[in-house]
């Protein structure tokens, strides 16, 4: 049996109204109905819970019996699969502690009880377009091969991780090192973190042949920065060298070695060959880079392959 939900029809955007009062629900409902959205409706913070994953923005009430608004969303703040949806409050809690405790749980706006419906309708539209936007950058980092996440670094809290981001960390970090059920990022990276890289910087973890390398890319904000992610292998880079520069295949493993800091008769080792054979190859490479020196090489390498080829030597 196929326990997946339906497919829904997206039109205008799926919204989840969250809400214990009948008559708030439907009200909403007609109106969000009328300006071509498809509408959820949970009259539970449990049921938000359960349905939240098909929605592509949710209308909460802050006050309900039960799990109130706070905890849903911070919920779905710690869900891979609602991390990055925006959630807007519904309340009458106007003091500013309580504002303050909305924000700190991931909410994205507020819209006041007793709600208009042209506000809660002009809010919708700016956040489902600039979410729309991230979701359409985060599918292209990770078409080009840049699993990318974006996290907090005072709490290293995950904000979002694209789908092969979420899916490197699964696989590399398991244990008391997998990432978070309340959205912290592994450990290793929360440390990595804690001794304020600066831009640019990397760090890489390793699972048998395979490693998986970090590079700040960005500061966001002053509480949002953006890392790339990268799996590397020898035998991926190697192969990656030999159609970037022209390369045969022995001159793409001799060339990979050099990045490594490998001196000729270490790579020689490596190979099976002798010194001198490593060396013609080298005068090789040297002559189809265009560059006279192991540095040189190193540098074109980064040029040609990104930042993240600076991270070939862990």
């Amino acid at each position: 049996m196929n326990n997946e939900p339906p497919e829904l029809d997206r039109g205008a955007g799926v919204v989840l109204v969250v809400d214990d009062v009948p008559d708030n629900l439907a009200l909403l409902h007609d109106a969000l109905d009328e300006g071509g959205y498809t509408v959820l409706v949970a009259t539970s913070g449990e049921q938000a819970l359960t349905r939240a994953a098909q929605a592509d923005i949710v209308l909460l009430d802050a006050v309900m019996p039960g799990m109130d608004g706070f905890e849903v969303a911070r919920r779905l703040r710690a869900d891979p699969r609602t991390a990055a949806t925006p959630i807007v409050f519904m309340t009458g809690l106007t003091e500013s502690e309580h504002l303050v405790a909305a924000f700190a749980a991931g909410v994205n706006d507020y819209v006041t009880k007793p709600v208009r419906t042209s506000e809660v309708l002009a809010r919708m539209a700016a956040h489902l377009h600039s979410a729309r936007t991230q979701r359409q950058a985060r599918n292209a980092l990770d078409a080009f091969g840049h699993a990318s996440v974006v996290l907090r670094p005072r709490d290293g809290r995950l904000v979002w991780q694209t789908a092969l981001a979420r899916r490197l960390l699964a696989e590399f970090f398991i244990g008391t090192d997998a990432p978070g059920a309340d959205g912290l990022a592994p450990a290793p990276m929360r440390a990595w973190l804690a001794e304020k890289p600066a831009l640019g910087a990397t760090f890489s973890v390793t699972q048998g042949a395979r490693r998986l390398s970090f590079v700040l890319h960005q500061t966001l904000s002053e509480d949002e920065w953006l890392l790339v992610l990268r799996e590397q292998s020898d035998a991926a880079t190697i192969a990656a060298l030999g159609p970037a520069f022209g390369l045969t295949a022995r001159e793409s493993q001799v060339l990979y070695w050099v990045l490594q800091g490998k001196t000729n008769r270490d790579i020689g080792d490596i190979l099976g060959t002798s010194p001198r054979t490593v060396t013609k190859h080298l005068e090789h490479v040297f002559e189809k880079l265009g560059v006279e020196t192991r540095t040189a090489a190193a540098v074109l390498v980064v040029k040609r392959l990104g930042p993240m080829a600076g991270a070939m030597g862990g």
